[in-house]
């Protein structure tokens, strides 16, 4: 259905605030902490208020999908947004819907279309055209990052398609949070540890990610994942882009040209064109069981 459509695309365009929230109220340069105090706060919150803990083989579930949607994606969204320049990281993290597509093929016997194909790539190019600047520089650890984090979160929400979660969905959100959180904690501590100074601005930033970014945003995320087709559902991821050079041009008074309202165009038409509104979200469920002044990055988490 369109409403839940428009439902499950509240959380990508939360996600688009991202960029603007790290840049301008978080420490420098703190990836795995960010990373961290977005997941686990908000997953022990959605603990205490679910009362639910995994059962059964889904305490491994639980497990491999925090590793994936937080402890994996998270860090390497943060790696790349300090590392490239905001429009390299969205282009290269706008070929999230093809991984997707493949991974459906794969693990959900779901055939991907010449729509989707050619929507996928107009994704791309449009995000290019949004975010891209002629003068970016490379560096190629922050392209990895940025890859690495596109086709982990695919595989997270392939995956979280495939398995019929036996919980409400703010009961498995808050495991998946809380999941990632303990990995990331150690690794966070070993690594980077504490920042010497933190201040009142850098806990609203913390508070708005864990709350706003994790808690309603992944709740909204992880129930599209359960009622729309996997590839579907990962065509709204490019909203981010979209909301952040949005919020780019309102809160930092960024520039959008005439080719930046074209790239935008070409997105929305991208992601209209792969919403099917065809047999709906259970159809392939079935078959198997940071710099300041500079361009958004996809921040699609």
């Amino acid at each position: 259905m369109l409403s839940n459509r428009v439902v499950t695309a509240l959380g990508p365009a939360i996600w688009g605030t991202t960029y603007f929230v790290t840049t301008e109220h978080l420490p420098p340069d703190r990836p795995l902490l960010a990373a961290l105090l977005r997941s686990l706060p908000a997953g022990l919150l959605l603990l205490a208020v679910t009362r639910r803990l995994p059962v059964g083989i889904w305490w491994w579930r639980s497990l491999l999908l925090g590793a994936l949607n937080m402890a994996a994606f998270l860090p390497l969204l943060y790696v790349a947004a300090y590392r490239l320049p905001g429009g390299v990281a969205a282009t290269v993290g706008a070929v999230q819907p093809l991984v997707v597509a493949g991974f459906a093929a794969l693990f959900l016997g779901q055939r991907s279309t010449a729509r989707v194909a050619l929507a996928g790539v107009a994704g791309v190019a449009g995000v290019s055209l949004l975010v891209l600047r002629a003068n970016a520089a490379l560096d190629w650890l922050g392209v990895a990052a940025a890859l690495g984090g596109a086709v982990v979160m695919a595989l997270g929400t392939v995956l979280g398609k495939r398995w019929t979660p036996p919980a409400p969905v703010l009961a498995t959100t808050g495991w998946q949070l809380a999941a990632g959180g303990v990995l990331l904690l150690p690794v966070t501590l070993a690594v980077e540890g504490l920042p010497p100074r933190v201040t009142g601005e850098n806990v609203a930033g913390y508070a708005y990610l864990a709350l706003v970014g994790a808690v309603l945003a992944y709740a909204l995320w992880f129930r599209g994942i359960r009622l729309l087709p996997a590839t579907e559902v990962t065509f709204l991821t490019l909203l981010s882009p979209v909301v952040a050079a949005a919020v780019g041009w309102l809160a930092l008074d960024q520039e959008l040209t005439a080719a930046q309202l074209v790239g935008a165009a070409v997105v929305l038409a991208a992601l209209v064109a792969a919403q099917t509104g065809g047999r709906g979200g259970g159809a392939d469920h079935r078959v198997r069981g940071g710099r300041r002044g500079g361009s958004a990055p996809a921040a699609t988490g």
